[in-house]
């Protein structure tokens, strides 16, 4: 008993200093930055009243016997969520508070409920006055919520024929069907295939609006495996087939000071995305002497690709202006092998060592996001590792070594879409390289520790950014060749930890991550870099049994324990007011405009 007592003590003794840590890298971070959030609504109005609605089911169902098994399982979920993807300016968070987001604004009022298109004015020396500063309030758009449909079936056949084989078949089909409203404000009227009109005498061609923007789609398809299982050999064929097919489309439901009727059945735009995959593959793992296996993974994979149809985007560079068109037919063939060697040199240690090559196709939202010059292509990888791990009944550890060699990596580039998401494009030549390393600690009185961390380098190699002035391939362009750059949201060093605590039903843990400084664009710009953080969460949690019932589960989980504030920007953040890599190319364009790796030139219209 004194041998648990005195483990119990030292657990404890141990979670205590693990919290005063904790508290130093709060005080710490907390300084860094300098934003808290102890602010009142201050005016906001209803700001911060934000719609959430989610429910869902499972259901599932099945037969066994000695060597089969079906089951039937279905399972949906309804989401409604008020938008939050305009994140906020350092400047707002400052003024409004860290939850701020300007998502649905209408227009503010002052304390005379006299309308500003704005939250500020300007007086007459061109100085900013902020309506909440002033007793006024911001009003939002109480529909601007985000609503989504999806449900889910599938059936699942598993078959021993004997010892040594095994069969697997799945087939599945998902049906999604959602929208978001939003309010959108002074916009053009042309972008959403409407005509100028007249109001109080003069011609409107710019309106503040809300518009609709649907999807409807379905995925379905099937996969199989067949194993075979013997004393040196394990071995799998199998393969898969399935089809996603998508509509999207908009409507513009509301016009302000519009004359006349909208028509409810009008699309300013629509299109239609398929995608035909299919895969097949053959794996293998042999022993060639005890303790030595080799390993041998082969996989073909065919992607047919189509979107035809308007997309949402409004393309004024193209003669004539319009709805960007899409007609996209791409047809992907990938032969993606992977082999390596795994030694078990004793019962606890083994190293390991592998090479394998991997592509990946471009999603919808490369070829959507992206600029109406470029067309995204498939990237492919060579991965290299070599690894080694330690493990016995109270103590793992182990260490990774990886090189990941890319061509056309599709990168983040550190501008937004109009609805918040992250854009990519391809750059020619990449890396990423590192340690990965791991350790566990389990002791007899249910304390367990586990960490791990990742120090790495992932460079973008001989990197030239061109960008386009308000996105016109036609118009001005700055090219200007930066070398080697850190890759965009890749943090040198991550550190996860884990104190866990297990007594009878009763379970704890802290979990805790580090994650160092990173670069918003791919252009080593120091004006946007993404301060390093530490950040924990609580979970604790109880099982019991009831009668007639395996388990019972209840639990909580704080997120953020100790309400750190983890970011610390010096510029606008929003895609309106300009993205991170124009902002800082725009700024090293103007420190070096005599530099002579830097040029400027003028195209003319074909």
């Amino acid at each position: 008993s004194r041998y648990y007592i005195d483990h119990d003590i030292l657990l404890w003794l141990f979670f205590t200093a693990y919290i005063l840590l904790l508290f130093l890298f709060f005080f710490f971070f907390q300084a860094e930055d300098g934003i808290r959030d102890f602010c009142l609504s201050r005016g906001l109005g209803d700001v911060y009243k934000r719609q959430v609605g989610l429910n869902s089911y499972y259901l599932q169902g099945g037969y066994y016997n000695d060597n089969t098994s079906v089951k039937l399982i279905t399972f949906a979920g309804k989401e409604r969520t008020y938008h939050a993807w305009n994140y906020a300016s350092k400047e707002e968070m400052e003024r409004y508070g860290r939850r701020y987001n300007s998502c649905g604004f209408m227009y503010a009022t002052d304390r005379d409920g006299h309308v500003y298109s704005k939250e500020y004015y300007k007086d007459d020396n061109g100085e900013k006055h902020y309506l909440t500063d002033e007793g006024g309030a911001l009003h939002f758009y109480d529909d601007q919520t985000d609503n989504y449909t999806q449900k889910n079936y599938q059936l699942l056949f598993n078959h021993n024929f004997t010892s040594q084989w095994n069969l697997n078949i799945g087939l599945h089909y998902t049906k999604g069907d959602g929208y978001y409203q939003e309010y959108k404000g002074e916009r053009s009227l042309t972008e959403y295939g409407m005509s100028p009109f007249e109001y109080n005498g003069g011609k409107v061609e710019v309106s503040d609006l809300i518009r609709k923007k649907a999807m409807d789609n379905w995925f379905g398809g099937g996969i199989f495996s067949v194993s075979y299982k013997a004393d040196r050999l394990h071995a799998s064929l199998g393969g898969a087939l399935n089809r996603y097919d998508g509509d999207h489309f908009g409507k513009v439901l509301w016009v302000k000071n519009y004359i006349g009727e909208l028509n409810p059945d009008h699309d300013y735009y629509r299109n239609n995305a398929t995608k035909n995959d299919g895969n097949i593959y053959l794996k293998a793992n042999y022993e060639l002497v005890s303790g030595l296996s080799a390993y041998l993974d082969l996989q073909y994979r065919h992607i047919d690709y189509k979107i035809n149809g308007l997309n949402d985007k409004y393309n004024w560079t193209a003669p004539p202006p319009g709805m960007q068109q899409l007609a996209i037919h791409e047809k992907f063939d990938f032969f993606n092998p992977k082999a390596g060697l795994s030694w078990q040199i004793n019962r606890n240690n083994r190293i390991y060592g592998s090479f394998s090559v991997a592509h990946k196709e471009p999603t919808r939202n490369n070829y959507t996001d992206g600029k109406f010059t470029e067309h995204p292509k498939a990237e492919r990888l060579f991965d290299y590792e070599l690894g080694y791990t330690f493990a016995n009944s109270w103590l793992t550890f182990g260490a990774n070594l990886y090189y990941m060699d890319y061509k056309d990596q599709l990168v983040l580039t550190g501008e937004l879409n109009e609805i918040g998401e992250a854009v990519a494009a391809n750059v020619p030549d990449s890396y990423r390289m590192g340690i990965e390393l791991m350790a566990g600690l389990k002791l007899p009185c249910g304390f367990q520790w586990d960490i791990n961390a990742t120090l790495s380098r992932n460079r973008v190699e001989n990197f030239t950014e061109t960008l386009y002035e308000n996105e016109d391939p036609t118009g001005d362009t700055w090219s200007t060749y930066l070398g080697d750059t850190h890759i965009a949201f890749s943090p040198d060093f991550l550190l996860n930890n884990r104190f866990g605590y297990i007594y009878k039903g009763f379970e704890a843990s802290l979990q805790s991550q580090y994650v160092s400084k990173q670069y918003m664009s791919n252009l080593n710009c120091k004006d946007h870099i993404l301060d390093a953080y530490f950040v924990s969460n609580l979970n604790l949690s109880y099982t019991f049994t009831l009668p007639k019932t395996k388990s019972i589960t209840v639990g909580c989980t704080i997120y953020n324990l100790f309400n750190l504030s983890l970011i610390h920007i010096s510029e606008p953040t929003r895609q309106a007011e300009i993205s991170y890599a124009v902002f800082c190319l725009k700024k090293k364009k103007q420190k070096k405009k005599k530099d002579k790796t830097s040029t400027r030139k003028k195209k003319k219209s074909s």
